[in-house]
């Protein structure tokens, strides 16, 4: 397992956690995996109501090991979040904030990510340890909510989840997330064509690297 710190910094260097929701069993997850890592991408999230996430996520990272940050989502317990460090997980993430889930992976040294929205749930998550918090869902009240809630709490370190596709990403960088989880758009639901998801992450890694030099957003053809 990566250190909280080392996956940290890998999420704020890549600007994009790839989720992957569905059906992604080990076979699928590595080829999904290795097109995703030559656009340029190397954060994965599994998710624990999909097919065989535990499996798929250790195949991913014995692949890949540390050129990888290769972690589990939806988390919702603490047993969950045993479960997935048991298997190795690099980083844990919930659309939802459990302090148990936060202490146990502090613990473990690794990166814990739970999800908030109000104030008092960011600041809730943020004073119990967490060095990112997740707001979800956020697609639909888009940057300015993100910009509102970054006036008060600017110290904290935000990542948005929840309908981000290639039309709003660079927004939300812009506005002062520091990275932003991409599930549907980008990998679909483990049924998207290879060539797909390589065409779309291409275009996302332009669209990121834009957004960060301030240049126009790239769009697809």
């Amino acid at each position: 397992m990566m250190t909280c710190e080392t996956s940290l910094r890998m999420i704020e260097r890549s600007g994009v956690i790839a989720v992957l929701r569905g059906k992604f069993p080990p076979a699928v997850a590595l080829e999904v995996a290795r097109v995703l890592i030559n656009a340029g991408f190397d954060v994965f999230e599994f998710t624990m109501n999909s097919e065989q996430p535990l499996e798929a996520m250790r195949a991913v990272k014995r692949e890949y090991g540390d050129a990888a940050c290769v972690g589990m989502g939806t988390v919702l317990n603490r047993e969950m979040a045993q479960q997935a460090l048991d298997a190795g997980a690099d980083l844990i993430v919930a659309p939802s904030f459990d302090p148990a889930v936060v202490e146990l992976a502090q613990r473990a040294d690794v990166l814990a990510v739970p999800g908030v929205m109000t104030p008092t749930e960011i600041v809730n998550a943020w004073e119990s340890g967490a060095r990112l918090v997740k707001l979800f869902p956020i697609g639909a009240l888009g940057t300015d909510y993100l910009k509102a809630v970054l006036g008060p709490l600017n110290h904290v370190s935000f990542i948005c989840n929840g309908g981000i596709d290639d039309q709003n990403i660079a927004a939300f960088l812009k506005a002062g997330a520091k990275a932003c989880g991409m599930g549907g758009w980008l990998t679909g639901d483990g049924s998207m064509p290879l060539e797909q998801i390589n065409q779309r992450a291409h275009l996302l890694r332009s669209i990121v690297d834009a957004a960060r030099t301030g240049q126009p957003s790239p769009r697809m053809a």
